[in-house]
């Protein structure tokens, strides 16, 4: 069945103050405050009080649209949204509809096809880039927070009007996700872009969570609400999919409906029959001006905008001549791209990209981390990089001292003497075939206590050689390269 998927994805904005008062904005706050505290009249929907839209969170959101490639409308305005939920006690929302700040925009999300298949029926897969159509981006303010005690119908719910007022930008998409992995690949994407911009920080308090609308084969559109980050959007969709397919081949009909995420169990439930635009009952909000937006202030934001992710991509491959999927994991991180620009200027830039890439990130995602909270310092990594470059280090014990440093918070040549992590050991082999290693009756032990291996790979069995190679390694320590015990093995085969 042919799937098609739209998102709305929020972001809530790093202002110092909310969208329309000048109360704190928790998002940028360390501690969680108190129930309640970081309240005005404004955010409580007092009667009799004016909201004052916030120029910082115009100012973002103009950037936001203008790295989307989107169309500014020179003039804009806010509206009510209506609803009696109680997550907003005013009994409407200050929003954008009529009118938003910016249309028309795009995004290119790399995706993958089937080129062929190989002589074994192995797929053959290949990358195109898909554009994925911005509809509209525009301003809101937030609800309140709602905690259902007990979770979703539990016994009974509390409301915390701290987030009512956290200014919001909304990025609405076209239909044109055709599965859940290109939805993820977006917002992964998404959250790149907008971390560049300096407007979100997903190590930060900030929400970036979407609602996503689905339907299969043409039939009734389903949104599914309140998917949080970019972790859990493939998890909410895939179920979704899977239960309207389920539904059909039951006989059953799709109903337009909203639906919540639950990522406790997994699963979505229903919350209420969807709502129609027309149900929102949007008017002009009569408190707040007309927004002019000048030509002059979007061709300064556009200009004032950094080097954005793809430009960024395009650069190291031009630049420093590195492989495009490894320049896509440095840019996929802010603070990994720049740390390999200054690395570059030091050190050979391919080995620094392949480390940093490679076995930095994987260190780092394996611990749950992104670079900026590790603890690492720039230095430790060059030293420890400039160590693989002089080959003063084996790539095994090289990767063993970065993962150390992440657990230890500490410099290379401390990390090595705390684990007795040593150095690289030369094997020498003369022309006359003479070895010249501290490590030979070491490799000849293992040679002798493996001879069906021996015997396999002079068989002409490849994947022996590797297997006592591996087996050297671990009784080296890792002192010895690969390759070299590798060419010693072969020759203490033959003699």
């Amino acid at each position: 069945m042919k799937v098609r998927i739209g998102l709305e994805t929020h972001l809530q904005l790093n202002t110092r103050s909310k969208a329309f008062c000048s109360c704190r904005n928790p998002v940028n706050l360390r501690e969680e405050p108190e129930p309640n505290t970081l309240v005005c009249d404004t955010c409580l929907g007092m009667p009799g009080s004016k909201p004052r839209a916030n120029k910082a969170m115009v100012e973002q959101a103009i950037k936001v649209a203008l790295a989307l490639n989107c169309s500014i409308s020179r003039e804009t305005f806010f509206s009510r949204k209506t609803y009696f939920y109680p997550d907003m006690s005013k009994n409407f929302q200050i929003t954008q509809y009529e009118v938003p700040l910016a249309e028309h925009g795009h995004v290119y999300i790399d995706t993958s096809f089937v080129l062929g298949k190989s002589k074994l029926g192995e797929a053959t897969l290949g990358i195109k880039k898909k554009k994925i159509r911005i509809t509209r981006v525009h301003m809101e303010e937030d609800p309140s927070r709602i905690v259902h005690v007990g979770g979703l119908g539990g016994k009974h719910t509390l409301l915390d009007y701290n987030r009512a007022g956290i200014p919001l930008v909304e990025i609405v998409t076209e239909p044109d996700f055709s599965s859940p992995e290109e939805a993820r690949d977006f917002l992964q994407k998404l959250a790149t872009i907008l971390e560049y911009l300096g407007v979100y920080d997903s190590s930060s308090r900030a929400v970036f969570k979407s609602d996503a609308n689905i339907s299969l084969a043409g039939g009734k559109r389903v949104e599914v609400k309140n998917i949080t980050g970019t972790k859990e959007i493939e998890q909410a969709l895939k179920f979704e999919i899977f239960r309207q397919q389920n539904l059909i081949k039951r006989g059953g009909k799709v109903v337009q409906s909203t639906r919540a995420w639950d990522p406790d169990t997994k699963t979505t439930r229903e919350l209420r029959a969807k709502e129609t635009e027309e149900d929102y009952g949007y008017i002009f909000e009569p408190d707040l001006t007309i927004l002019e937006i000048t030509r002059k202030q979007i061709t300064k934001t556009k200009k004032s905008l950094p080097e954005l992710p793809d430009q960024k991509h395009t650069r190291f491959i031009k630049q420093f001549r590195i492989h495009p999927k490894v320049s896509e994991a440095l840019v996929s991180e802010l603070d990994l791209a720049n740390l390999f620009e200054d690395l570059a200027s030091r050190i050979n830039p391919r080995l620094a990209s392949v480390w940093i890439a490679g076995y930095l990130k994987k260190t780092l995602n394996y611990h749950d981390l992104r670079f900026r909270e590790s603890g690492l310092k720039t230095e430790w990594i060059t030293s420890l990089l400039r160590m693989v470059q002089k080959e003063e280090l084996t790539d095994r014990n090289a990767e063993l001292v970065m993962r150390e440093m992440v657990e230890d918070k500490g410099n290379p040549e401390t990390v090595m003497k705390k684990h007795h992590i040593s150095r690289r050991v030369r094997i020498k082999i003369t022309a006359d075939a003479i070895i010249i290693s501290p490590f030979e009756e070491t490799i000849k032990k293992v040679l002798k206590e493996n001879p069906r291996a021996v015997q396999d790979y002079k068989s002409g069995e490849d994947k022996a050689l590797h297997f006592l190679v591996g087996l050297a390694m671990r009784e080296t320590r890792g002192q010895v390269d690969a390759n070299d015990i590798r060419k010693l093995i072969l020759k203490l085969i033959k003699k």
